[in-house]
């Protein structure tokens, strides 16, 4: 990312000093992350300089979040088409900004400071429009692609190596508390406006149709589609969220 960073204001002279900043002048890319975050949820309610400190402090107190962060970044890498380097997603993309200030919030909930942490999902939604319960759970090597509207519950749990399209909606049922969102494994796609409502458990492998309506479990590498969402093809073993194939089989 260092010398994406430096080709680009050597390219670029006018944002040289933006590349310094972000990048360029950090010893090391969690410090750069705090910066980054800080710098983009900056509010008079709580400033740059205070958020930083709390965004490096997380990271600090768990390794953990760094190296999911990582492993997202090189999810966009791998899977994005329009990705065409490491450092586009650290710099621009609101999906990975949305989800590591929600890994942040997430630290700041399992240290009991629900205030704060209800805070970032505030201004999280107020400058990505994506809407994520500091409690929902994230395994590492997502994806969020686009993310605008994306909503996610308190109870919510997805798993490693998950691709999400914009206008996705993993919420509840109804009003009742408990454990009441969905889980979703590893390897998951799930298209653009899709929603996956209730407590079911979407299987390792499983693709998603763009603006389906998930209301019941669905089996380990299934295809759905429609409203209610319903099985169409075979099984495949294949990780839909690393090819981003929106496409369902010519016979579904």
């Amino acid at each position: 990312m260092r010398s994406e960073a430096s080709a680009a204001a050597a390219g670029e002279p006018v944002l040289a000093s933006y590349f310094h900043n972000t990048v360029l002048r950090h010893k090391s890319l969690d410090r750069a992350l705090a910066y980054q975050l800080a710098s983009v949820l900056d509010h008079a309610a709580l400033t740059a300089t205070a958020l930083q400190e709390v965004i490096a402090g997380a990271m600090e107190d768990d390794p953990g979040i760094s190296l999911a962060m990582q492993a997202d970044i090189c999810a966009w890498y791998d899977r994005d088409p329009a990705c065409d380097q490491y450092i586009t997603p650290f710099l621009y993309f609101k999906g990975f900004h949305a989800l590591q200030s929600q890994r942040i919030a997430h630290w700041l909930w399992g240290k009991g400071r629900h205030t704060l942490a209800l805070y970032f999902q505030s201004r999280v939604s107020e400058q990505f429009a994506v809407d994520i319960h500091p409690a929902a759970k994230f395994g590492s090597g997502i994806m969020i692609d686009h993310a605008t509207g994306l909503v996610v519950g308190e109870t919510c749990v997805v798993g490693d190596d998950v691709s999400i399209l914009h206008s996705v909606t993993l919420g509840g049922s109804g009003s009742g508390g408990g454990d009441r969102h969905p889980k979703i494994g590893q390897g998951v796609m799930i298209g653009a406006g899709a929603k996956v409502l209730g407590p079911v458990n979407v299987g390792d492998g499983v693709k998603i149709a763009a603006g389906s309506l998930v209301l019941r479990d669905v089996p380990a590498h299934a295809t759905v589609a429609g409203v209610p969402a319903r099985m169409v093809g075979g099984q495949s073993k294949a990780a839909p969220a690393y090819t981003m194939d929106q496409t369902l089989d010519s016979d579904d």
